[in-house]
């Protein structure tokens, strides 16, 4: 095309508004085979025995690697603002204890 004037590998990338909202996960669980990485994102709720996926992502080695990168990248960066993110919990993830009450019927 004539008319497209972005420079050569430039790339016009769509954000749906249903996918601009964003899913909200609290817990991740990264597996891998030979040739992928996958990465599910769950949201566990306090009192809730049962927690669902709420996305997945697979990707290949090589952009599981430049995806590690930029989010390392990215951490510095944020932390260099708005100083060191605290590690709240130095133990295992699971299970997650939110504190407060249990929940009854």
């Amino acid at each position: 095309m004539e008319d497209d004037k972005r420079p050569k590998g430039q790339i016009n990338i769509d954000l749906k508004e249903d996918i601009a909202q964003g899913i909200y996960s609290n817990l991740a669980i990264i597996t891998h085979s030979s040739a992928e990485f996958v990465l599910d994102f769950v949201r566990v709720m306090p009192g809730v025995p049962k927690a669902e996926v709420k996305s997945r992502i697979i990707l290949t080695p090589e952009h599981a690697k430049r995806f590690m990168s930029a989010l390392k990248d990215n951490i510095s960066k944020f932390e260099s603002m708005h100083g060191p993110i605290k590690k709240t919990d130095d133990g295992p993830i699971m299970p997650m204890n939110f504190g407060g009450p249990t929940a009854q019927a």
